[in-house]
């Protein structure tokens, strides 16, 4: 799992200039923008075809450089056009578009400064979200915990789009690669779009498969334990396609 790269400056400040934008201000979108924001838009489409949010919920980040690009606030993923591009940089004052970034740019920013990640997916996943409101943790259920960097931890609650949250989920992110947040949902990253995507639905499934083998009445689900996790993620280091 990615190593966590703490920013001294934390999450404070990270929406000073990123809110209220009236108008189209900075620079002319790059053509590597251009394809950034094409696979922002698919990713956002999909969490609402696979049934991740609903309506505008949730919000997809993609990093090009020094540049973040965002889904914005309110807006349907299915209205989204080319010309939409949202970009803000590291300190969230906004350099693309004139569309107001999602309110939640204080957690995407906060994991973009502290990580190496490239790529951020935050859904209102239905069992996900269950899950938040009943452990501080996600039991092993399932050896694809390892691909997260072990079992999930939950994020105290904090309203939405607060720099209190965005600080509870880098907390619950360490050595990790996603966190549920506590009565509000998901926050996964990766190395892409794809990787980020698949590491929300991989923890969604897993939500899922702990509910229903906890909801057997008389009868509670094994659990992995860290020696079988190790052993599985020695295995993952050589899992896949070479070359």
């Amino acid at each position: 799992m990615a190593e966590q790269r703490r920013d001294p400056r934390g999450v404070r400040g990270v929406r000073e200039g990123a809110q209220d934008v009236p108008e189209s201000r900075g620079r002319g979108v790059r053509a590597e923008e251009a394809d950034a924001w094409e696979a922002l838009v698919a990713t956002a489409r999909r969490t609402v075809s696979d049934g991740l949010v609903v309506g505008t919920s949730g919000n997809v980040s993609v990093r090009v450089g020094d540049t973040v690009l965002v889904t914005p606030s309110g807006v349907p993923y299915d209205r989204l056009a080319p010309d939409d591009v949202t970009g803000v940089d590291l300190d969230g004052r906004q350099v693309l578009g004139g569309l107001v970034p999602t309110s939640e740019l204080p957690m995407h920013l906060a994991v973009y400064r502290s990580t190496d990640a490239r790529a951020v997916v935050h859904t209102h996943a239905v069992h996900a979200t269950a899950v938040s409101t009943l452990v501080p943790e996600l039991p092993a259920i399932h050896y694809m915990t390892v691909a997260l960097g072990g079992p999930v931890r939950v994020a105290p609650y904090a309203t939405y789009g607060t720099d209190e949250l965005a600080e509870n989920m880098l907390h619950a992110l360490a050595d990790r690669s996603g966190c549920l947040l506590q009565n509000h949902g998901t926050l996964t990253y990766g190395a892409t779009l794809d990787q980020a995507y698949d590491r929300t639905a991989q923890l969604e499934w897993m939500c899922r498969l702990w509910l229903t083998a906890s909801a057997v009445p008389g009868l509670s689900p094994t659990l992995l334990s860290e020696a079988q996790l190790a052993e599985v993620g020695e295995r993952l280091r050589g899992y896949g396609q070479r070359g």
